[in-house]
């Protein structure tokens, strides 16, 4: 994948994060990504560095994906 493509993605997984933290009551932990420093916006950054934030933001998005499936579902049709 080329740097620019990782920082598209990067920007689009910064969005869904967003958009996850408003429509869930509980914060998505996202230390580790934020310790990282690398933001969408920084283009500067190597591609490294923008790979281990794509992982970061990834993996903090999918545990709350996790913990909200583990829920309990109605068996009622709405």
């Amino acid at each position: 994948m080329k740097k620019q493509e990782l920082i598209h993605l990067h920007g689009l997984l910064a969005q869904v994060r967003d958009h996850c933290q408003e429509r869930t009551d509980s914060p998505i932990d996202h230390t580790a990504y934020d310790e990282l420093g690398v933001r969408p916006t920084s283009i500067h950054k190597s591609k490294t560095e923008h790979k281990k934030a794509v992982f970061a933001l990834a993996k903090g998005i999918t545990g709350e994906i996790d913990v909200v499936d583990e829920q309990p579902v109605s068996a009622a049709a709405d």
